[in-house]
């Protein structure tokens, strides 16, 4: 079982690639499917085929969903919508606003990793290829587990006894409705359900993201900040893909500056996130859309690698917290001491090594904190925040 997950910035051709890489792993004889987690439902316009919400063959070996959240509002929130209804009714918040209400920012985002552990689990496929959200609803996907478990495990608990204790005392002061054990059952069947995606999408060997960017500033910095943060959560990227890169075949001069400008950007990607494999697809010279444009696609982002394999090993780029400290490993193969230099300017970690500069986008964690050491030790550098010591 492979699991690989694409995100971008909105407009790079995430869909896209995300969408050509599905049909070249069918293509390979792999049972594939490509699910959806983007509200903006672009996968049927790149597929140009219909894509219901439930996993529909749409070639051989090959399956699509997009996920619809007011579908699995229905199926497995029911129990606390209608409890949220009770309350923006007492509230004056009636009729429609009210159900609007209740859908919860962020729901979109829990039933797709619902959807996608019921999937892997349930043996029908090789390889999940998920079109992600935008980069910031990605993060906020992917940090989910992560938040979730600590609250389930710290305040869940504690909400359930203070509710039992104050529930009745509220009921006899107020209308205000107060949740009972049906609500917080619903809610702690719902999270059961999601037990266990951490372990299966923080596997490097079974689960890889992949950033879609195209060679452009904006989303250079963009792409960096969600490769810190999806480290940071321990997931593992293993490629870059660089969408809609120009031709050499364009030589019309009004494209030269564009293009110097391109190769500018293309060598700060290759730069900034090595040791990534970073593939590279030229702009078409007509739309990406339907299954033999998106094999095009493929071919020319994989060439000869297998679209599912794992593209590269480990983490290159590490978050680590004990005794008082917060470290960043970084590795740097085949690199001695004294040919690496460690320097800070704002959010970034400034790594130099010989002619070339690596910024890395600091968390927000460890944006205050003073480096106290650096070090560079078997093709590993370390670096260490903390306060001072005493």
């Amino acid at each position: 079982m492979r699991i690989l997950l694409f995100t971008g910035k909105g407009g790079v051709g995430k869909t896209t690639v995300a969408a050509a890489t599905a049909a070249a792993c069918a293509a390979r004889g792999q049972r594939t499917l490509v699910f959806s987690t983007d509200p903006a439902h672009s996968l049927a316009d790149s597929l140009d085929l219909p894509v219901s919400t439930v996993p529909t063959e749409v070639a051989p070996g090959l399956s699509a969903q997009q996920l619809d959240a007011r579908e699995r509002t229905e199926e497995a929130w029911d129990e606390i919508r209608e409890y949220l209804v009770e309350v923006f009714d007492w509230a004056g918040v009636e009729g429609i606003e009210a159900e609007e209400l209740a859908v919860l920012p962020g729901l979109d985002e829990l039933f797709g990793l619902v959807d996608l552990k019921t999937h892997a689990e349930s043996g029908r496929w090789d390889t999940l290829v998920v079109d992600c959200a935008p980069t910031a609803e990605t993060i906020r996907l992917l940090s989910l587990p992560d938040i979730l478990s600590w609250y389930m495990a710290r305040v869940f608990p504690m909400t359930r006894r203070v509710n039992r204790v104050v529930g009745p005392v509220v009921s006899r002061m107020t209308k205000l409705p107060v949740a009972g054990d049906r609500v917080f059952g619903a809610a702690d069947r719902f999270y059961a359900r999601l037990d266990g995606v951490k372990e299966l999408l923080g596997d490097p060997a079974v689960c890889s993201a992949r950033l879609v960017v195209n060679p452009e500033k904006m989303v250079i910095a963009e792409a960096r900040r969600t490769y810190t943060y999806l480290a940071l959560f321990g997931y593992a990227v293993d490629a870059v893909v660089v969408n809609r890169v120009l031709p050499a075949q364009v030589r019309d001069p009004w494209f030269d500056r564009w293009k110097a400008v391109q190769a500018e950007h293309l060598a700060t990607i290759d730069e900034g996130f090595s040791p990534l494999p970073v593939l590279r697809a030229h702009l078409a010279d007509s739309e990406v859309v339907g299954l033999p444009a998106l094999a095009d696609l493929a071919a020319e982002v994989y060439g000869d690698r297998p679209p599912a394999a794992r593209l590269h090993e480990g983490h290159p780029l590490r978050f680590e917290r004990g005794d008082g400290q917060r470290t960043v490993v970084l590795d740097l193969p085949f690199v001695e001491k004294g040919e690496v230099e460690v320097g800070r300017r704002g959010h970034d970690l400034l790594v130099t090594l010989g002619p070339y500069r690596r910024a890395l986008t600091l968390p927000d964690s460890l944006v205050d904190l003073p480096v106290r050491n650096a070090e560079l030790r078997d093709g590993t550098l370390r670096v260490v925040f903390g306060d001072e010591a005493p």
